[in-house]
């Protein structure tokens, strides 16, 4: 019996000292990768690279290691000693393809407003008319007015920076909750059918959406296939925190 507990005793010191800490980062062929799930298939633990691309995880020599994301290809390593002597770098491999085709029923509001974008060029062309940029010299031969034609530039190039800003300011709370209250695609049954966030979770979804920086711009019909792709991710990144944390880790920024 004590010999028992003698050698119980020893496998559990052992068992202590083969346990590790392993330090990776984890980048394609471009730039690092972030929200990517990192599991240490051997004992069963999962973690997420943070938005360096970094992470850690408890696992010991021989170990399996996977790592997924629905853009990558899945990568699947078994550790050595040498992975725990540095911070270890893992590459993975993008998957090139195609998302099925995604059909926007609402065609009014995909439509482009010729008016409108008439009535603005016809504004600005009025800013720009109101001195002369070409006029006659002396020898009544006529002259473009340079200084007058780059204030006109110059003014335009403004808007155009001021606009490019504010679309890359990422929406509250209440700016995507109204989005997908109002909108014909984006909304209650995409998040519950297709992205399958709990019905009661919804409101905390948006919530995590808002706190992860979806950007002004993807509201747009031209960004829309951009913006499905993220919240497919998020959704994904959502559910397994849910899971695996509760509902106050899935706020936490």
């Amino acid at each position: 019996m004590r010999f028992s507990l003698i050698f119980l005793l020893f496998l559990s010191f052992y068992f202590n000292l083969s346990a590790q800490t392993l330090k990776g980062k984890v980048y394609d062929t471009k730039t690092v990768v972030k929200d990517m799930k990192v599991i240490n298939k051997t004992q069963n633990i999962l973690t997420i690279t943070n938005n360096d691309g970094d992470f850690s995880i408890q696992a010991k020599v021989n170990d399996t290691i996977i790592f997924q994301s629905i853009f990558y290809h899945p990568l699947e390593v078994v550790l050595k000693q040498s992975h725990f002597d540095d911070v270890t770098i893992f590459e993975v491999d993008e998957i090139i393809s195609e998302l099925n085709e995604v059909k926007i029923t609402n065609e009014k509001k995909n439509k482009f407003d010729s008016i409108s974008y008439y009535a603005t060029i016809k504004t600005e062309q009025k800013h720009l008319s109101k001195k002369p940029l070409v006029k006659s010299g002396d020898n009544l031969m006529p002259t473009l007015d340079l200084k007058q034609l780059y204030k006109g530039i110059s003014k335009l190039l403004r808007k155009r920076k001021n606009e490019n800003i504010e679309n890359k300011i990422p929406l509250d709370y209440q700016e995507l909750e109204s989005f997908f209250a109002t909108d014909d695609f984006f909304n209650k049954e995409l998040l519950t059918l297709d992205l399958k966030i709990p019905e009661n979770n919804i409101n905390l979804f948006i919530d995590y959406c808002a706190k992860k920086g979806v950007r002004k711009e993807l509201l747009k019909d031209k960004n829309k296939m951009q913006l499905l792709e993220e919240l497919v991710v998020h959704s994904q990144l959502f559910l397994i925190l849910l899971e695996e944390y509760g509902e106050e880790a899935t706020v936490k920024d």
